[in-house]
């Protein structure tokens, strides 16, 4: 979303393409028997609604417009090697820290990873900038400071937004919809598990993301609740946001008994063992996770799943997820486009001592007007 935007006001000026780098293994993505390198975006997302928001290739389409498969200029990002004590926008061609490229001895040119095209992929130059700050710092130097016609930004991930939440953050995130299949595997298992349809639900997509408009609550949901329990690396890295099995599986009986529903959806990393101990304590309600077959799961990868997933929390009529977890956000991120009232969406799941344990639903939010 942060070159995307960057990408929308480079064309102010001047026609740029954003390559869309192909996916490779995911921390997250544990199906070691799949081979899960140099995937498309168009496998997770629909790229004539990202087209909407700024122009987007895949990268086997750049490869096949170039006479040779070479990238012109390539910029690494790194940090500043004297570290930072006051935060200001910063950007300096620098020495490099650490260059994870390596010039070859016979072409001259320099090879890498290349999101798993390295033995056909190289770039003829490749530059260091320390940058410390948001995406706009690129702007005037890929303006200025190149002529080259591709130009690679490899590490774009540790820019920042240049204005998080405002309407170019929406208005990007709106067009990054989800592929049309996912979507229907999504919708197949509402419809048959979970009494839950967009005509019912009121959750019915326009075509094109610039012609929708959803006021909160206009959104009704499944009759179900769905609950995203990250548990695995967050047992450890955030243990006091992480309840017991026995404190979740309380804590989602009061939820659907407020709701007056019978029926919980689980997105989880949980172990199996987890999940059978959840389902034990929940034995008085429908418990569902959704579960691909071994089609699914060989053309749609973890990734597929993982949107799967997201997709049917986003439809229930309650959402509650865990504190911090970015699989949570982008969740809420669905459902306030899909219209549904916050008190319903930003939910999350207490830790065993949280006692106060604060709900974003709950949050006063000031709205300052920035010119």
């Amino acid at each position: 979303m942060r070159v995307a935007n960057l990408v929308r006001n480079l064309n102010k000026e001047a026609p740029w393409i954003l390559v869309l780098p192909p996916w490779g293994r995911l921390y997250h993505w544990k199906s070691r028997h799949l081979h899960q390198i140099g995937i498309p975006w168009s496998l997770f997302f629909d790229l004539p609604s990202l087209r909407r928001f700024v122009p987007v290739i895949e990268f086997e389409e750049f490869l096949k417009l170039l006479p040779e498969p070479v990238i012109d200029e390539l910029y690494y990002l790194q940090n500043y090697a004297e570290g930072w004590t006051d935060f200001e926008d910063k950007m300096d061609v620098r020495d490099c820290i650490e260059n994870p490229y390596r010039r070859g001895d016979e072409s001259g040119l320099w090879e890498g990873w290349f999101f798993g095209y390295g033995d056909h992929v190289a770039a003829r130059k490749v530059t260091c900038i320390s940058l410390l700050g948001h995406s706009a710092l690129l702007q005037p130097f890929l303006l200025h400071n190149t002529t080259a016609r591709t130009v690679m930004v490899d590490r774009a991930e540790t820019v920042l937004h240049d204005r998080f939440g405002d309407k170019w953050y929406w208005e990007c995130r709106r067009s990054m919809r989800f592929s049309r299949a996912l979507r229907d595997l999504g919708d197949e298992f509402r419809r048959e598990f979970l009494d839950s349809t967009d005509e019912k639900d009121n959750t019915v997509l326009e075509d094109d993301w610039r012609k929708m408009e959803r006021k909160h609550g206009e959104a009704k949901g499944g009759p179900y609740v769905a609950a995203h329990l990250r548990r695995a690396d967050f047992l450890y890295a955030r243990p006091e946001d992480v309840p017991s099995i026995e404190n979740t599986a309380k804590q989602l009986k009061e939820v659907m008994d407020k709701q007056k529903v019978d029926t919980v959806f689980i997105a989880s990393d949980a172990p199996k063992e987890e999940i059978d101990k959840l389902k034990e304590l929940l034995k008085d309600y429908k418990v569902f996770r959704y579960e691909p077959s071994k089609d699914v799961m060989q053309t749609y990868k973890d990734g597929g799943v993982a949107i799967i997933d997201q997709w049917i929390c986003a439809h229930a009529k309650y959402f509650i997820g865990t504190r911090e977890s970015t699989f949570s956000f982008r969740i809420q991120d669905e459902r306030e486009i899909l219209g549904f009232d916050p008190d319903t969406t930003y939910n999350r799941i207490c830790g065993d001592k949280d006692k106060e344990c604060e709900q974003p639903a709950r949050w006063t939010i000031v709205y300052n007007s920035i010119e």
